[in-house]
């Protein structure tokens, strides 16, 4: 069975979807996840909890099981993004390489677009080869946010 719920924190709306012991999205705005059932199961308020943690600067890395659905290859750049240490950023080149392919640029870009799981899976850690900002699901404030408030909690 799957579940969700919306959670307001910090100024920002966040659907959790999970089955009965992982997570497995986390989305921006407010989402009614097809064959969900609208509960706050245990999972889904300990994600809640962690996520708090980590907007209040007090969690930098994060304890749930997390389940995302996606192609093999997508699994390993979103095993890759766990790696990167918080406050620090890497570019997409930099996210290929350690998917092992140092030409795949542009679908580490594409795979990092279709994390399920935001903030957790932090692909607001990546950035252009030039340094700047590029794409967020969340918005690029929202990615400047995010990379601020942990550069400030190091």
């Amino acid at each position: 069975m799957k579940y969700f719920w919306h959670q307001k924190i910090k100024n920002h709306i966040f659907t959790i979807t999970a089955d009965e012991t992982s997570v497995l999205e986390l989305k921006f705005g407010k989402i009614e996840p097809d064959g969900a059932e609208y509960q706050k199961t245990s999972i889904i308020q300990n994600t809640i909890k962690e996520l708090e943690e980590y907007f209040d600067g007090n969690r930098q890395d994060f304890d749930i099981k997390l389940a995302p659905q996606g192609t093999e290859f997508q699994k390993l750049v979103w095993n890759n993004l766990r790696k990167i240490p918080y406050g620090q950023t890497i570019s997409y080149k930099q996210l290929a390489e350690m998917a092992g392919n140092p030409k795949a640029s542009r679908a580490v870009g594409m795979a990092n677009n279709k994390n399920p799981i935001a903030i957790i899976v932090p692909c607001h850690r990546v950035i252009g080869s030039n340094g700047n900002l590029t794409g967020y699901a969340g918005g690029l404030d929202l990615k400047k946010e995010l990379l601020e408030l942990e550069k400030n909690n190091l």
